[in-house]
């Protein structure tokens, strides 16, 4: 029992770590179009971003699949939590060519190069979208949790 709540809590603090780091990485992202300074900003907002999406994804396997909670045929067959595992493959997929490409730009930092910020503006409207997904996610546990949605949400 404590196990479940403990991983509920941390799937929560995802959350909490996740959603200011992604509007935080949006803001500096938009700043990146005009000033290369906030380069680091958008590094650190991403990093909490990462930690973030670590902690979502970890506690959420447990909790699916895992003994801690309802089990995965209570999650499998409830409509809402495949609406949202469909809105995080969104969101996850959304987040595919900022993220390598954000490695690429620690890389070519780390070694003194010149990194080609030109396509900020895009990365700042696909932040845009995962930061409308990050809110929308939690409105679809909530149902979840609450039963609504099953037999595709009947």
């Amino acid at each position: 029992m404590i196990s479940s709540a403990l991983l509920s809590t941390f799937h929560l603090f995802a959350l909490a770590i996740g959603l200011p780091a992604v509007v935080m990485r949006g803001k500096a992202l938009k700043e990146l179009q005009t000033n290369p300074a906030a380069l680091e900003r958008v590094f650190f907002a991403d990093n909490l971003w990462g930690i973030a999406a670590i902690l979502w994804i970890a506690t959420g396997l447990f909790r699916a699949f895992g003994s801690f909670e309802k089990g995965s045929g209570y999650y499998l067959h409830s409509g809402t939590f495949l609406l949202k595992m469909g809105l995080f493959a969104v969101l996850f997929s959304l987040e595919l060519l900022p993220m390598i490409t954000f490695i690429k730009w620690r890389i070519a930092q780390s070694k003194g190069q010149p990194i080609d910020t030109s396509r900020a503006g895009l990365f700042f409207k696909l932040n845009t979208a995962e930061v409308v997904l990050t809110i929308a996610m939690p409105f679809f546990a909530s149902m979840m949790a609450r039963g609504i949605g099953f037999g595709w949400f009947g």
